[in-house]
C-alpha cells in the first residue's frame, strides 16, 4: 500500500521529524512510503531518511533556489483557513500559496494513507482531502493542553472529519476524548517510534549527565542547571551536557556564567544524529514541565543511561518505571515552590551519581524496556489500525497483484526486504559511500563501510592531508574479502603505526590502479572512547586525533602533533585576572615556570603579561590587557607557558578529549574593567587566547 506522511518542515531534527523518519523506514520495509514536506528551506535534511521512503516538497523556500514562492502574490496573502497569527506564526506560516500547493496535492495523491503531523496539516488533510478515497490519519505530537483556543477552534471539528487521531500518550488521548465526545473518529495512543541505535551504548564508566531538546522554556534546563549546582561540590569529577538549540539558549548561558560551572556545564550545540552523544553519558536528565511523550528519554534508555526525569504530565510516567529502569522526580505541587522541585532533582541526581551498582541495573533493565518502541513495534500498530479502519488494506501484493500467504503481519519485518525500484543505486551511494568511524580504546581509527556501496577496485581508506594539497596522505588497505551485500568492510587507522600532522584530513576510499578517490560521508562517528583517553606522545610530539563530521556530512579527521604542549584544563575568570590550570605534556614545570600572555601582530613596543605558575596554575592580571592597543575591533593575547626560566615558550590550549571544536562550545564570562571587556576563548584551533574589546562593541 502506498502511506504519506505531511510534515510541515522535514528539513530540520524536531522531535516530530525524528519520529516520522523512524516510522516511515519501518513501513518501507513492506509498502510504499513518502514523505511531504510542505516547505522546503534548505538543500538537504539535517536527518539521514531511508532511501526507501520517497522525500518531495510542496513550496521552495531555500535561498538562492529558482523558484517564485518568495514573491507569489498568493504567498503575500493570508491562509484562508489559519487567518488567526495565535494559530500559525512564525517562519513558513501559511499563506493562501500553502492553501493552493496542499490543497491540489491532497486532490491529487494516489496514496491508500495520508497522515498529517501537525495541527495546520490535520486542517489541511479535513478540508482538502474530504470525499478522497484514502484514510485520514491525524497525529498529535503535542498535548490538547498545549494548544491554545483559537487553535482548538480549527482543529477540532478538523479531527472530527477524520478517519483516526492518534496522540503519544495514553493520557492525552484521553483528554481528545473527553473533548470530543461525539467525534466518530477512532481516537487513541501509538507511542512515537525510536530505533535502537547504530553506535554502540554507553559503558557507564563517564562522569557526564546528558540532556537534550529543544531550549524553550518547557524543557526548564534552568531547573536541571540549578540541580546540578548544588551536587557540583559533592561531585567534583562530574559534568552536565546540553544538546539542542533554541532562543533559551543565552539565557540559561547566562546562568551558568552567574553559577561559575561554565568549566562544569556544556551547552553542546544541536547534534545529528544525537544517539553518539547519549553514549558518551553515564546518566540521562529530563527536568520538563510537561512532555507530550519524551524522545530523549527513549533514545537514552536505548544507549543504557538511567534517565532522572521530573514526572511531569504525559510522557515520563507512561515510559519510565521508577526505581527500575530510571527516577521520577515530583513537581512542586501547589503548596511547594520551585525551590522544592530543584532540591528534588538534585536529590536524585545525588543518589544515581553516587552509586555505580544501581545505574548499571537501572541502564540494564532501560535497555530492555526501549524495544517497546523500536520502530517495527509501532509500524505494526499502525498497521493494524488501517486493518481495523478498512479491512484487507494493509495486506501486501506480489507484483502479479495476488496477495502474499501469511496474513496481515506475518514476515512484516522478518521475511526480508521490500525489493527497491531496479535502476541506479543513489548518487550518494557512487559518489560518497556512507562510513561509520569509531574511535578504538587505544585511540586507533575504525572505519566501516557498506559492501554494497564499494567495488573491486576499492582497494584503500585514504586519508589526505587538506592544507599540503595531497602530499601528506596515509592508506589502510580494506580487505578483499567479505564483500557480500548487507556486510561491513572495515580498515584500522592504527595510532601507533601512523603519524599525523597537524590540520584536518579528509577521508577517501581510493581505487589503486588509477588512484581516483570518493569521498566518504559520516553515516556515524563514535568518540566516546576519547572522553578519558590521554594525549599520545611520539617521536615527533604531543598527538590527538578526533573524528568529525564536518557541517556538509564528510568524514574528517583533525589532529594536533605539537613538540610540547600546555593542557588548559580549567580556565576561570575571577575579580582580578583569568587563572589557567595546566597539565604539560613533553616537558615538565621547573623553577621560574610562567604563565605568558603575548599580544598577536605587536611589533615589540607591547610588553608581555606574565604570571608565575604555582601548583600547576597561573593567574594572567586584567591590569596590562585593560587598555586597548591597536586600532580594530578587538586585542587578541594569545596564552602560552614557559615551562621554566629560559625555556621556549609552549602554547596553551585545550586538544585532549572529544571535540575537533571547542570555540562557542567551551566558552567563558567576560570581565569588565573600565572601558573594555576581557574574555577568553578557544581559537579555531583549539588554543588559548583572551580577546579585549571596547566595553561599548558587541559582546565576544
Amino acid at each position: 500500500m502506498k502511506i504519506e506522511f505531511l510534515l510541515h518542515n522535514a528539513y530540520g531534527i524536531g522531535g516530530t521529524i525524528r519520529s516520522t523518519v523512524n516510522l516511515a523506514a519501518a513501513l518501507a520495509e513492506r509498502h510504499d512510503v513518502r514523505i511531504v514536506s510542505v516547505n522546503r528551506p534548505v538543500d538537504e535534511p539535517e536527518l539521514t531518511i531511508d532511501p526507501r521512503v520517497r522525500l518531495t516538497h510542496l513550496l521552495d523556500f531555500r535561498e538562492g533556489a529558482e523558484s517564485e514562492e518568495y514573491v507569489s502574490p498568493l504567498n503575500q496573502r493570508p491562509s484562508e483557513i489559519f487567518r488567526d497569527e495565535r494559530i500559525d506564526n512564525g517562519l513558513m506560516a501559511a499563506t493562501a500559496l500553502t492553501d493552493e500547493r496542499v490543497a491540489a496535492h491532497l486532490a491529487a495523491t494516489d496514496a491508500d494513507v495520508v497522515v498529517a503531523t501537525r495541527p495546520k496539516l490535520i486542517g489541511y488533510l479535513a478540508e482538502y482531502g474530504a470525499g478522497r478515497p484514502y484514510l485520514r490519519l491525524g497525529q498529535e505530537h503535542l498535548t490538547h493542553e498545549a494548544h491554545v483556543a483559537e487553535l482548538h477552534a480549527v482543529m477540532d471539528p478538523a479531527i472530527a472529519a477524520l478517519d483516526a487521531f492518534a496522540t503519544v500518550s495514553e493520557a492525552d488521548a484521553r483528554h481528545y476524548r473527553e473533548a470530543l465526545p461525539d467525534a466518530r473518529t477512532r481516537i487513541l495512543c501509538v507511542p512515537n517510534a525510536v530505533p535502537a541505535p547504530a553506535a554502540e551504548p554507553s559503558d557507564g564508566t563517564s562522569r557526564t549527565i546528558v540532556s537534550a531538546g529543544r531550549l524553550v522554556g518547557v524543557k526548564r534546563y534552568d531547573r536541571l542547571i540549578a540541580a546540578f549546582a548544588r551536587i557540583a561540590a559533592e561531585r567534583p569529577g562530574w559534568n552536565l551536557r546540553i544538546y539542542g538549540r533554541g532562543p533559551a539558549k543565552a539565557r540559561l548561558r547566562k546562568q551558568i556564567e552567574e553559577l561559575g560551572l561554565y568549566e562544569r556545564i556544556t551547552l553542546m550545540g544541536a547534534r545529528s544524529p544525537i544517539e553518539t552523544e547519549w553514549s558518551k553519558g553515564a546518566v540521562a536528565a529530563v527536568a520538563s514541565d510537561a512532555e507530550s511523550f519524551g524522545m530523549t528519554i527513549v533514545e537514552a534508555m536505548h544507549a543504557g543511561l538511567p534517565v532522572v526525569a521530573t514526572d511531569c504530565p504525559y510522557g515520563p510516567r507512561e515510559i519510565l518505571t521508577d526505581g527500575t529502569d530510571g527516577l521520577l522526580v515530583p513537581l512542586a505541587g501547589p503548596e511547594a515552590d520551585e525551590h522544592d522541585a530543584v532540591g528534588a532533582y538534585a536529590e536524585a541526581l545525588l543518589k544515581l551519581t553516587g552509586d555505580e551498582g544501581l545505574r548499571a541495573r537501572l541502564g540494564a533493565a532501560a535497555r530492555t524496556a526501549a524495544h517497546r518502541y523500536e520502530p517495527s513495534v509501532i509500524a505494526q500498530r499502525y498497521e493494524q489500525l488501517f486493518e481495523e479502519l478498512r479491512p484487507g488494506c494493509t495486506t501486501a501484493t506480489t507484483a502479479t497483484g495476488r496477495p502474499k500467504k501469511g496474513g496481515l503481519l506475518r514476515g512484516l519485518f522478518g521475511g526480508g526486504r521490500r525489493q527497491q525500484p531496479a535502476g541506479p543505486r543513489p548518487q550518494g551511494d557512487i559518489d560518497h559511500p556512507q562510513a561509520r568511524c569509531a574511535v578504538d580504546g587505544d585511540g586507533s581509527l575504525l572505519v566501516r563501510l557498506p559492501a554494497g556501496q564499494l567495488t573491486g577496485a576499492d582497494t584503500h581508506v585514504l586519508l589526505r592531508h587538506r592544507g599540503s594539497k595531497g602530499k601528506e596522505a596515509v592508506r589502510v588497505p580494506l580487505p578483499a574479502d567479505g564483500r557480500e551485500p548487507g556486510a561491513w568492510v572495515e580498515a584500522r587507522v592504527e595510532r601507533t603505526a601512523h603519524t599525523l600532522s597537524e590540520g584536518r584530513w579528509d577521508t577517501y576510499v581510493e581505487r589503486s590502479g588509477d588512484k581516483s578517490r570518493r569521498r566518504l560521508r559520516a553515516a556515524l562517528v563514535e568518540q566516546k572512547a576519547l572522553l578519558g583517553l590521554p594525549l599520545q606522545r611520539t617521536a615527533k610530539g604531543s598527538a590527538a586525533w578526533v573524528p568529525y563530521g564536518t557541517s556538509d556530512g564528510f568524514l574528517a579527521v583533525r589532529t594536533w602533533l605539537r613538540p610540547q604542549h600546555a593542557e588548559a584544563t580549567d580556565v576561570r575568570v575571577g575579580d582580578d585576572g583569568v587563572t589557567v590550570s595546566l597539565a604539560l605534556s613533553g616537558t615538565g614545570l621547573g623553577e621560574g615556570a610562567e604563565l605568558v600572555a603575548r599580544l598577536r601582530g605587536a611589533d615589540g613596543s607591547v610588553g608581555d603579561v606574565r604570571a608565575p605558575v604555582e601548583d600547576g596554575a597561573g593567574c594572567l592580571p586584567y591590569g596590562p590587557m585593560s587598555r586597548r592597543v591597536g586600532e580594530g575591533e578587538q586585542d587578541l593575547w594569545d596564552v602560552y607557558v614557559r615551562p621554566a626560566a629560559g625555556a621556549v615558550l609552549v602554547r596553551a590550549g585545550r586538544i585532549a578529549g572529544d571535540l575537533a571544536d571547542r570555540k562557542g562550545v567551551d566558552t567563558f564570562p567576560a570581565a569588565t574593567r573600565g572601558d573594555v571587556r576581557l574574555r577568553p576563548y578557544f581559537t579555531v584551533t583549539n588554543d588559548l587566547t583572551i580577546t579585549v574589546k571596547d566595553a561599548t562593541g558587541d559582546d565576544a
